[in-house]
């Protein structure tokens, strides 16, 4: 098995993943400090995967180098336009939110979020002209209190209590994710526009399904008990469109006509 592919998921539309990379322009991966540069090759391959190409490096102990290229894996566009700043102010410059990767938590007044409650956020950010910066710290300590004082947002990813060890590429991965995933989900609900029958449509049919079901024996007036309403709860539950209506509505007429003919003959 090619382990450039393997666990890869079908793609998306190709608007909507056009789409998606056109937001994620807009935010930039800085990593501050990093000491090994395999991890920058790493994180430039796992920000490639999610269509993020935007990397800034605050004072990396190794760049360039032959090891961050070999792991890049086919990302090292990304390195070779990769901007080095000497300090974190730099790297954040002309940004609109900056999101702080950090596991602090008594040290900070600002709650935390997980990537997935956060990225509605930025998305939102990004659709609005904003830069977003996604700020990593050093692979041992994390970023210190100074740079996290530099953001305005903080996010953790919630692992495994007992054993909570992620690598730098991987945290930028599972960020990056969250907000590719988001940003397919809001593209695929515009797409979608749902043409929903209305309220006045959808009681016609309750009372044609009502009629229908007498008729044909499966409701009993006398003892109806809650099949009618547990069957609207069930239709509310999928949110009917017109066509939809018009369709259910044409097979209680065709069961009617059914059982019209059988008692005639």
């Amino acid at each position: 098995m090619n382990p450039k592919t393997s666990g890869t998921a079908p793609t998306a539309p190709h608007s909507a993943n056009l789409e998606a990379n056109q937001q994620l322009a807009r935010f930039r991966v800085i990593l501050s400090h990093t000491s090994h540069p395999g991890n920058i090759g790493s994180t430039a391959r796992a920000m490639k995967t999610m269509g993020l190409s935007r990397l800034y490096l605050v004072n990396p102990k190794e760049f360039p180098s032959e090891v961050a290229v070999s792991l890049a894996s086919n990302a090292h566009d990304l390195l070779d336009n990769a901007v080095v700043v000497g300090s974190m102010e730099e790297a954040l410059a002309g940004t609109t939110l900056q999101v702080a990767m950090t596991a602090r938590r008594r040290e900070l007044a600002q709650p935390l979020q997980t990537p997935r409650q956060l990225a509605p956020e930025l998305v939102a950010e990004a659709r609005h002209g904003g830069e977003i910066a996604l700020v990593f710290g050093t692979e041992m300590s994390g970023l210190t209190i100074d740079e996290v004082q530099l953001c305005n947002r903080r996010v953790t990813i919630p692992t495994n209590p007992d054993y909570s060890s992620l690598n730098l590429a991987q945290a930028v991965q599972v960020l990056c994710y969250e907000l590719r995933a988001t940003l397919l989900d809001d593209v695929s609900h515009l797409e979608e526009q749902r043409n929903l029958a209305s309220h006045e449509y959808v009681e016609l049919f309750y009372q044609h399904l009502e009629e229908t079901l007498t008729t044909i024996g499966f409701l009993r007036p006398k003892a109806p008990k809650r099949l009618m309403p547990r069957l609207r709860r069930m239709y509310q539950r999928i949110g009917l469109e017109q066509e939809e209506v018009d369709i259910l509505r044409g097979i209680l007429r065709a069961t009617l006509e059914f059982d019209r003919r059988n008692k005639d003959e």
